[in-house]
């Protein structure tokens, strides 16, 4: 890997997790899909990342952590998993992002954001954001089709202003003010778009 060294062993990849999936009708994430459950796509890209340590972030689902356990250890990743419970999930995103953040060690030099609801990113994807946040960006997102996807790489630098989030939109606002510092990593594969929304989302690949 192009990045190798001390910048790519201090990230932490961060699985948000926390929703109650009510678009779905509940127990979104674990859901049965491609013999495993919904949240297992994500995880598998998770851990497939350049970082040390994987932080699932629970909230609304208590299924959700035992489902994350049962696949750390089916992948032989028990010692990389972390478990987060976001007292404040109701909120919304916003509240298990900032769970995720202010759980890393003060050594992290940057995290991945993934989504729990999004089981198809392309395991490619994290190392080519990773090189970037090395050359410089402070963060670091996939664009399929001109629109950006996830995960996004939020140097440590950030932290702070996702810390300071509130409500359900996420770390949008963060990304906006970031111009030319936000490294948008051109990929031809639809994974870093595709999400579950609702049951009928299950069928679609």
């Amino acid at each position: 890997m192009a990045t190798g060294g001390e910048a790519v062993s201090a990230l932490e990849a961060v699985v948000l997790a926390g929703g109650a999936g009510s678009r779905f009708g509940g127990a979104k994430l674990i859901a049965p899909w491609r013999g495993g459950v919904l949240i297992d796509g994500a995880l598998a890209a998770a851990f497939a990342a350049p970082a040390r340590s994987v932080w699932v972030v629970t909230g609304a689902d208590p299924g959700v952590a035992e489902a994350a356990r049962g696949f750390a250890g089916r992948a032989g990743q028990a010692s990389r998993l972390r478990l987060v419970h976001a007292l404040g999930h109701a909120e919304g995103m916003a509240a298990t992002l900032r769970a995720g953040i202010a759980a890393l060690p003060a050594d992290a030099g940057g995290a991945f954001v993934f989504l729990g609801d999004m089981p198809l990113v392309p395991h490619a994807i994290p190392p080519r954001l990773a090189e970037a946040l090395a050359n410089g960006a402070r963060a670091a997102a996939p664009v399929f089709e001109n629109k950006r996807g996830h995960p996004v790489l939020f140097g440590r630098a950030l932290f702070a202003a996702l810390m300071a989030l509130s409500g359900d939109e996420g770390a949008r606002a963060v990304l906006r003010g970031l111009g030319s510092g936000l490294a948008m990593v051109e990929t031809l594969d639809r994974g870093v778009l595709f999400d579950m929304d609702v049951v009928e989302d299950l069928g679609l690949e």
